[in-house]
C-alpha cells in the first residue's frame, strides 16, 4: 500500500482525471470517473496545501466475489470500507482503476467511477473519528470495456477523502478485486441410450465473453474436467482433464458402465470467470 505526500496525492487524483477523459484511455473507461475525479482533484489541487490524516483500511468488493461480466447488461458492485481522521471528514470518494503507477498517464490502463459518493456513518473514537463506508459502481462491458479485453485481471480501490480544513488525503491501493470475463460451457454425451461397456463420446465447447465485439468466443487450449454423477447420487466424481481445441471445443470418450450425468467442469483463470455444463443423462442398458 502507498500513502501520498501531499505533492503525489494532487499529481496522483490528475492524472486519474486525464486518464477517464473521453478518448484518454486505451482500455476502460467510464465517463461518470471524468466528471468525479476531476471534482475530486479541483477541490483543493494546489501542490502547496498541506496533506489530510486520514488513513483508510478494511476496503471489500463485490463482498470479496470476483466481478464476472458478461457481454450485455449492467452489473452493480458493492465496496465497503471505513476512513479514520483526527479532525473529522467532509467528503469521501472511491474509484476502481488497474496499472501500476497512478501518476503516471503512461502504466495507467483503466478507471471506473461510483454512481455516488460513498455513504459514510460517523462514529467518535479515541482520538479522533471512524467511519463506515459504503459505495457502488455500476459496471456496462458493452460500454465500459469496449475498448479492449486486455482490462480483465487485478483491479485496484483508489480512495480519497478531505477533511473539514479540505486537506486532502489519497490512497490508490486500499485492496484489491479480480474483474472476469463470463464463460459458457456446453456438454453433451452420445449415443443415448447406450450397452454396458461400450464407448460414450462427451463433446462440447468453452466460450467466453469479448467486451470488443459484443459476442462469445472459443476459449482456446484451456483444461477442462470431465466429471460423472451416477443416477440417485448427488456427488460428481472427476474422471478426467482434457483440453479445448482451437476452436474452444471439447471431445473426449469414456466407457459406459451406469446410468448417469456428464458435465464438463472449468476451473475459471485470472481473466475468465469458471463455468460448469449442465449434466447430460445418458442410459445404460
Amino acid at each position: 500500500m502507498r500513502t501520498y505526500t501531499a505533492a503525489t496525492a494532487v499529481s496522483g487524483a490528475l492524472v486519474l482525471s486525464a486518464l477517464v477523459l473521453p478518448g484518454a484511455a486505451q482500455g476502460a473507461e467510464h465517463h461518470d470517473a471524468a466528471t468525479d475525479l476531476r471534482s475530486f482533484a479541483s477541490h483543493n489541487a494546489r501542490p502547496q496545501d498541506p496533506i489530510g490524516g486520514t488513513t483508510f483500511k478494511n476496503g471489500v468488493i463485490n463482498k470479496g466475489k470476483d466481478i464476472v461480466l458478461g457481454v450485455t447488461g449492467k452489473k452493480a458492485v458493492p465496496v465497503t470500507f471505513t476512513a479514520f481522521d483526527e479532525e473529522g471528514l467532509a467528503l469521501t470518494q472511491a474509484f476502481l482503476w488497474q496499472g501500476t503507477d497512478s501518476s503516471n498517464t503512461d502504466t495507467i490502463t483503466g478507471a471506473l467511477g461510483t454512481d455516488d459518493d460513498p455513504v459514510c456513518t460517523e462514529t467518535t473514537v479515541a482520538g479522533g473519528y471512524s467511519y463506515s463506508c459504503a459505495t457502488v459502481f455500476t459496471i456496462d462491458p458493452a460500454v465500459d470495456f469496449k475498448g479492449g479485453n486486455g482490462v480483465a485481471g487485478p483491479w485496484k480501490l483508489f480512495l480519497g477523502a478531505y477533511d473539514l480544513y479540505l486537506n486532502i488525503s489519497i490512497d490508490d491501493d486500499v485492496t484489491r478485486g479480480s474483474i472476469k470475463r463470463a464463460a459458457k460451457l456446453t456438454a453433451n454425451a452420445s449415443p443415448e441410450p447406450v450397452k454396458k461397456g461400450k464407448t460414450i463420446t462427451v463433446t462440447g465447447k468453452l466460450s467466453r465473453a469479448n467486451w470488443t465485439t459484443g459476442k462469445y468466443a472459443g476459449y482456446v487450449s484451456q483444461p477442462v474436467k470431465l466429471q460423472f454423477r451416477k443416477k440417485g447420487s448427488s456427488t460428481y466424481t472427476t474422471l478426467k482433464t482434457v483440453k479445448t481445441s482451437s476452436t474452444g471445443t471439447l471431445s473426449t470418450t469414456t466407457k459406459a458402465g451406469s446410468d448417469g450425468y456428464y458435465r464438463f467442469v472449468f476451473a475459471g483463470t485470472t481473466t475468465t470467470g469458471t463455468a460448469t455444463a449442465p449434466g447430460d443423462f445418458v442410459d445404460v442398458r
